[in-house]
């Protein structure tokens, strides 16, 4: 237990630069609280005591703005950043070593029995607001991003934003989370949008006609052959203006 606290305690200082002393951590984060206490009524879920499991859980919820069914899975040296608002379902499972943000929902779409709650695998950051609903599977390494609407599976080392969430990038090597490092509200600099990508194609695919066009138009002028006035007039289309615009 001792081991397991003092875990607890080392993953704040590795991840939140405002942490400046275990007494501080232990005392004022309600994060390490919220799993402190979801850890009895783990203990107390699992041994039977159904409802002084929930009491300890509403408990927790009331003095810590965080709300952990006391039948969901919580692995080791998970962080909970501020943590307001973060509710995670019964059949919810949370992996080794990651992180959540306030206001994040681990929930369910169904109110059939079984598993119907989303599984984070390890090292999985989870940006704030973000919603991951469904028995889904995210891989270990992903990153949701703020706010994202997570509907669907998403790979490992992948991430995801939007709504509903769109798979950003995936790595094509397990190392690649370690080379970028610890991602704060799972935001990177290398985001790049798949749809900002198409439009981007789409401007590029555009102005090239338009020069093929030109071309073809220069042609028909130099063989002799007379075009409409439509085909001949220059358009206002301006490829560095919307590449520019589009991000």
């Amino acid at each position: 237990m001792f081991k397991q606290l003092r875990e607890d305690i080392a993953v704040v200082f590795e991840r939140d630069p405002a942490a400046r002393s275990s007494f501080e951590v232990l005392t004022t984060y309600p994060g390490i609280h919220a799993i402190l206490l979801h850890r009895l009524a783990a203990c107390l879920w699992r041994a039977g005591l159904k409802w002084l499991a929930r009491f300890i859980a509403f408990f927790g919820r009331w003095a810590t703005g965080i709300e952990i069914h006391p039948g969901a899975h919580i692995g080791r040296r998970v962080f909970i950043d501020h943590g307001m608002g973060i509710v995670i379902g019964e059949t919810a499972e949370v992996g080794d070593d990651c992180t959540l943000y306030h206001q994040v929902t681990l929930g369910g779409t169904s109110w059939n029995e079984g598993k119907r709650h989303p599984t984070l695998g390890k090292g999985v950051v989870v940006g704030a607001g973000a919603k991951i609903l469904g028995p889904l599977l995210i891989g270990d390494g992903a990153r949701i991003g703020s706010n994202a609407v997570v509907v669907k599976d998403v790979p490992a080392n992948a991430t995801a934003v939007g709504i509903p969430a769109r798979v950003l990038s995936a790595a094509a090597a397990p190392t690649a989370v370690k080379k970028l490092g610890f991602t704060a509200y799972a935001i990177s600099a290398d985001m790049n949008d798949p749809m900002v990508k198409v439009v981007h194609g789409l401007i590029d695919h555009s102005a090239a006609m338009n020069e093929r066009i030109d071309w073809i138009v220069a042609q028909l002028k130099a063989m002799g052959v007379e075009c409409s006035v439509d085909a001949a007039k220059p358009d206002d289309f301006d490829r560095e203006y919307l590449n520019k615009i589009v991000d």
